[in-house]
């Protein structure tokens, strides 16, 4: 059932610390609902501290892995959010461990703690027969989300934009470096960004929403941008030059093969994979109104968020403009 947000209900947020983690904290915590933080590390989750009240916001140990550690950050919790993710694996943190089976974990608690209500942050593309294994893994997750909280909400967001994003912030860094940008797969794979501020108002919209339960919801921003047209905006805002370099997928794959035995790997061949298939919201979920309009949002373009933190990137400063 839907919940009331205010400050009765308390909300449990697994990966709230992360990139989407900070925008969703900080829009519940506008609500004035109670905010438990489930994290591996809460001592690094200080900086949410400034985005509620006093006292509102609290974090505390949790890890995917470890139902028990799950369980007991669900319990007393009216809803629960999962936002825990993966971009590739390292050590332990496996896309089945966290993605699939921690999925699973979280919603067998919330079910367990009598939470009334589930969102569960899955991604477009989530599909048992992709070829990736991160799309598959989402998708293991969805499954398992579904069998233990049968009413759950699940959002499948596209590429999540915001001033600490992978995608955007990864790409004007490498400009910086390089003079030339690889168009994987030619640059033809088309995106759908979507504003993490958008992504969070809309967690907080089907928490609220009786009608919402049960459904999947697919949120992309207000374009649809190819690969070559997305590395475009990148050079234009971070007012960096660098050839962009058709790669085929084959090509692609051979170099992901070297480049993700890195600690923190620029590209894995998983993610050449993700790449082969187009990322935007289905014509399905377009129009059963399963979308941000659904819900009630106007979604926010690339063009006014995205200059605002990649200006950091050019060649002279922030305010190189200034100077004389």
């Amino acid at each position: 059932m839907a919940i009331a947000l205010d400050s009765s209900n308390l909300v449990t947020i697994y990966g709230g610390s992360g990139f989407l983690g900070r925008h969703v904290t900080q829009a519940l915590a506008r609500t004035g609902c109670r905010i438990r933080i489930a994290v591996r590390r809460p001592d690094l989750a200080g900086h949410l501290q400034p985005l509620g009240g006093v006292g509102q916001i609290h974090a505390v140990q949790a890890n995917l892995r470890y139902p028990g550690s799950v369980l007991q950050a669900a319990e007393g919790a009216d809803a629960v959010i999962n936002l825990v993710g993966i971009l590739f694996e390292a050590g332990k943190q496996k896309f089945s461990s966290v993605h699939a089976e921690g999925a699973g974990n979280v919603a067998r608690a919330a079910k367990a703690a009598g939470a009334r209500a589930l969102v569960h942050v899955s991604a477009i593309g989530a599909d048992a027969r992709a070829p990736s294994l991160y799309a598959q893994s989402k998708a293991a997750g969805e499954a398992y989300v579904r069998k233990a909280f049968p009413e759950a909400v699940i959002l499948r967001p596209s590429i999540v934009f915001g001033p600490e994003d992978d995608f955007f912030n990864r790409f004007a860094a490498m400009a910086r470096m390089s003079r030339m940008l690889p168009l994987i797969g030619g640059g033809k794979t088309r995106f759908q960004p979507v504003y993490a501020g958008d992504v969070a108002r809309a967690v907080v919209a089907v928490l609220g929403d009786r009608a919402a339960q049960g459904k999947v919801f697919e949120l992309g921003g207000p374009e649809i941008l190819t690969f070559k047209q997305l590395l475009e905006r990148v050079l234009l805002h971070s007012g960096r030059r660098a050839l962009l370099l058709p790669v085929p997928f084959g090509a692609a794959r051979f170099m992901a093969r070297f480049m993700q035995l890195l600690p923190s790997p620029m590209l894995t061949v998983d993610q050449v994979r993700l790449l082969e298939r187009d990322n935007v919201v289905s014509m399905s979920a377009n129009a059963k109104k399963l979308n941000l309009k659904g819900l009630g949002i106007d979604p926010v373009p690339i063009d006014a968020v995205v200059p605002e933190y990649l200006v950091r990137f050019r060649a002279h400063g922030e305010f190189a403009e200034f100077r004389r």
